[in-house]
């Protein structure tokens, strides 16, 4: 048999089900750390209609890099739709980037643990925004963002309610070491789900 996310996820009796009804979802890595990150930034506390528009003005006003968010005026940053703290955020991870280096090659043989250090470290960058990397610039198999009104919602319609944090977090242990592709299912088992995964942030 072989011991693919997906087959051991079949066998398993809450996702399984899942597997069957969605078929083999898959991760798909960003191809820029950067771009990523300041989407995620973006889709911080709103809806996910808002974030789309402000991503369209913010990518058509600026070139979206490091380089590019620092040479661009604040005032070009919040007509394009960012609030003064977004805009403050953006900068922060533009000087991040600028100081260290960073990108989606220099963490490639970074252990999950020591990205989410680096990127909280960020102003801004928190718990949430750091796992969402993790999962969707990154594309890291093991990873279960329990901070995620999504995932706690699909955990609730799939596992059942009463769970605190830490219990959940136990419990996903036994989709290990592929607790990305489990959210991913969790985030299907919840009717609204394109509204969840992006507008909801809690650090």
């Amino acid at each position: 048999m072989s011991d693919s996310p997906h087959e051991v996820l079949r066998a398993d009796p809450d996702i399984g089900p899942l597997v069957e009804t969605h078929g083999e979802l898959t991760l798909d890595p960003a191809s820029d750390l950067f771009e990523r990150l300041v989407v995620s930034i973006l889709r911080q506390q709103v809806s996910m209609a808002s974030a789309a528009a402000t991503r369209e003005r913010l990518f058509d006003a600026v070139t979206v890099t490091p380089a590019g968010i620092k040479d661009a005026d604040n005032d070009l940053l919040r007509d394009a739709g960012l609030s003064r703290q977004k805009t403050r955020y953006v900068n922060e991870v533009a000087d991040a980037f600028l100081e260290h280096g960073y990108s989606l090659e220099a963490f490639e043989d970074a252990a999950d643990e020591e990205i989410h250090e680096e990127l909280t470290a960020i102003t801004g960058v928190g718990d949430w925004t750091a796992n969402m990397q993790l999962l969707f610039a990154f594309g890291r198999k093991d990873v279960f963002p329990v901070g995620d009104l999504g995932i706690r919602k699909g955990f609730e319609a799939v596992v059942g309610d009463g769970y605190s944090r830490a219990e959940m977090r136990e419990y996903a242990e036994r989709w290990s070491p592929y607790r990305s592709y489990a959210s991913l299912y969790l985030w299907r088992a919840s009717e609204d789900i394109a509204e969840s995964v992006a507008e909801v942030r809690e650090d």
